[in-house]
């Protein structure tokens, strides 16, 4: 059994991550579904259909369940299911390298995935000194 992925994303974010992560991965092992909520979107269908989802992707490892924004309402859906369910854990802040992270640990176990997940997540993100125009490139 493998842990189940959920991504509860704005319109367009969870699709457009989940299409280049397999693009760079490939197929993964690790049953993944997304949902984007609309602006505007009647909450109860939503969480409805979230609630669905994660049954779904529970096959008995759990579900973690990534969103894009903390506090938003995609957030704030997944928060509120995942608090109702044992075997969910909730991660915000979604980017390419926490997904492309997990898609190559399928047989971790959900406290593993989630650890891996926030780690690739934080190592993805980079501040790099920007050189200013006037002075010229350096040539090793």
């Amino acid at each position: 059994m493998t842990v189940g992925v959920l991504l509860v994303t704005h319109p367009g974010v969870g699709s457009s991550m989940l299409h280049i992560a397999t693009r760079i991965v490939g197929k993964t092992k690790l049953p993944v579904k997304c949902l984007e909520v609309p602006p505007g979107a009647a909450l109860h269908p939503v969480s409805e259909r979230a609630n669905s989802m994660l049954k779904v992707l529970d096959r008995g490892e759990g579900v973690l369940v990534l969103t894009d924004i903390y506090g938003a309402t995609p957030h704030n859906i997944a928060r509120e299911l995942a608090c109702s369910r044992r075997r969910a854990t909730v991660l915000s802040g979604l980017n390419l390298p926490m997904l492309v992270r997990i898609f190559n640990y399928p047989d971790d176990n959900l406290d593993t995935l989630t650890s891996k997940a926030a780690e690739g997540g934080s190592r993805g993100i980079m501040s790099c000194p920007v050189q200013s125009i006037d002075e010229p490139l350096e040539h090793s």
